[in-house]
């Protein structure tokens, strides 16, 4: 029997489990090693052995934004999800304009671009 030497990988099971689960919450690669508890160049040095498990780290780091998504249509039956929607989507037709009120007075002066101040 050959005996194989050097380290045992960390990347085992357990620990990909790990990373795809911090994965599917939107955790950034930082927050994804430090949940595994391994370091960032171990997940980069894996991924670069290992070209399937980059692409699906990175469909793993949509999630979030699908399940976001799928809420939001999910409830767009309701007004105030409607509203906030299409304040987002079509804002020149349905977004709000933020002005700050102060007590000083202002005067207020349209200005063509081709004019000169």
């Amino acid at each position: 029997m050959s005996e194989q030497l050097g380290r045992p990988t960390i990347m085992t099971p357990e620990t990909i489990s790990r990373l795809r689960e911090a994965f599917l919450m939107g955790c950034t690669d930082r927050e994804a090693c430090i949940y595994a508890d391994i370091s960032q160049s171990t997940l980069y040095l894996y991924q670069q052995e290992n070209n399937e498990f980059s692409e699906q780290k990175n469909t793993w780091k949509i999630n979030p934004v699908l399940k976001a998504r799928k809420t939001i249509f999910d409830n767009l039956d309701s007004v105030g999800v409607a509203k906030w929607y299409l304040e987002k989507k079509a804002r020149e037709e349905f977004g709000t304009i933020e002005v700050e009120v102060s007590s000083q007075p202002m005067k207020i002066m349209f200005v063509d671009e081709d004019d000169e101040i």
